[in-house]
């Protein structure tokens, strides 16, 4: 689950990582109040969308940039109210863009030097990894590439957690001295506490910048949360915008579905995440385009099924459905009684191809022929993909 820019910046707060005073608002009747409890001078003006590159981003109307720098509060209040319940276009929204429903006000900040900080999870080693870098303000995928010798990983041991001397060797290796060594080892605990705690799977500082009063601020923040551990977090829950989320993602997930939405026009319906991608793959191998990534689980019901179904229908790129089943926990005649009540249930009008494997597997394949419906039934994964692909196209 990701959250707001300007509500990572109230976590960072709660942890004692500085940064800026801000102010997020919802309506253009707020927008003076906010703006009369910020200092004068300079002004930045945040679109809050869940997708970077605002600053390069572009609102359908033509306004350019989803954040702006402004002179005084009144040229603020024009660029809020530009970007206000517009819809912001940027390299990771796609061409349907994001709707602006909140602004965040914050304000300026005169910049000595940028950099990069974040932690996540290693998936290699199963351990948290602190990423740092003096080229903040950069994507970190583009330094990456371009600058590998720039990127510092520390692995932290989560038995024992961050230890000083891997903090001050991040400072040191930063090129920090003086007192901003002691600012940033204090930032660098309180991320990785926050991240600890609160079970995240990113906290992301771009750019961590130092002030010509040498002071070390977050001036950026993104917070992704682990949606498995949210039941311990009501309060990082709350925080969810929906606004922000496919809604046929957020039905998914009402029916313990694992459900994302792609461009493709071949909807898939999969028991296990494994074979869910393997089987995306297997369509794009054969000239298809998935449409959606949806893992059902091992214990399926009809319901759910059903559920899957209208979730896929709802899509109107969707051309034909691939189900994929591999009977273990969830046996081959179950899924095949829940997938022929679903087709009752839903008004399925796009070819439906039905490959199931395992678990009392000739009785699902019987079951399905003697339906009526029309089912395309298939033995292969490769024939079943080879079907769908042509009766999609």
């Amino acid at each position: 689950m990701n959250i707001h820019e300007y509500q990572a910046k109230k976590l960072f707060e709660s942890y004692r990582i500085p940064v800026p005073q801000g102010i997020a608002v919802k309506s253009v009747d707020e927008m003076n109040l906010a703006l009369a409890k910020l200092p004068d001078g300079e002004i930045v003006v945040k679109s809050q969308i869940h997708a970077g590159g605002r600053g390069k981003g572009t609102f359908t109307d033509g306004y350019k940039g989803g954040v702006k720098v402004v002179d005084n509060k009144s040229d603020a209040l024009d660029a809020a109210k530009a970007m206000l319940g517009n819809t912001l276009v940027t390299h990771q929204t796609g061409d349907a863009g994001r709707k602006v429903q909140t602004i965040y006000f914050t304000e300026a900040n005169d910049i000595t030097k940028e950099y990069y900080l974040a932690i996540l999870l290693d998936r290699e080693t199963s351990k948290p990894v602190i990423i740092a870098s003096t080229e903040g303000g950069v994507e970190i995928e583009e330094v990456a590439e371009n600058s590998p010798d720039k990127i510092i990983k520390i692995l932290i041991d989560p038995a024992l957690g961050i230890q000083a001397y891997q903090a001050r060797e991040i400072a040191f290796r930063l090129g920090f001295t003086g007192d901003q060594i002691k600012q940033l080892i204090k930032i660098v605990f309180g991320l990785y506490k926050m991240f600890m705690e609160k079970d995240a799977s990113l906290v992301e500082i771009n750019p961590l910048i130092t002030n010509p009063d040498g002071n070390v601020l977050a001036l950026d923040a993104k917070v992704s949360f682990d949606d498995n551990a949210l039941f311990r977090h009501e309060d990082i829950l709350a925080l969810r915008d929906l606004n922000e989320e496919d809604p046929k993602e957020i039905e998914a997930s009402k029916y313990n579905l694992s459900y994302i939405a792609l461009d493709g026009n071949i909807a898939c319906l999969v028991n296990g995440a494994g074979l869910a991608m393997a089987t995306m793959d297997i369509i794009k191998h054969f000239g298809g385009n998935p449409a959606n990534f949806l893992d059902v689980g091992g214990g399926a019901n009809t319901e759910q099924v059903t559920e899957a179904f209208k979730i896929i229908l709802k899509d109107p790129n969707v051309k034909g459905i691939l189900v994929n089943i591999f009977g273990g926990i969830m046996k081959c005649d179950i899924i095949a009684t829940g997938i022929i009540e679903a087709a009752k249930n839903v008004e399925i009008t796009v070819p439906l191809v039905v490959r199931l494997e395992g678990t009392n597997v000739e009785l699902g394949r019987k079951i399905l022929s003697e339906s009526g419906l029309a089912i395309n039934t298939v033995e292969s994964l490769s024939d079943a993909a080879k079907k769908i692909v042509e009766l999609a196209g």
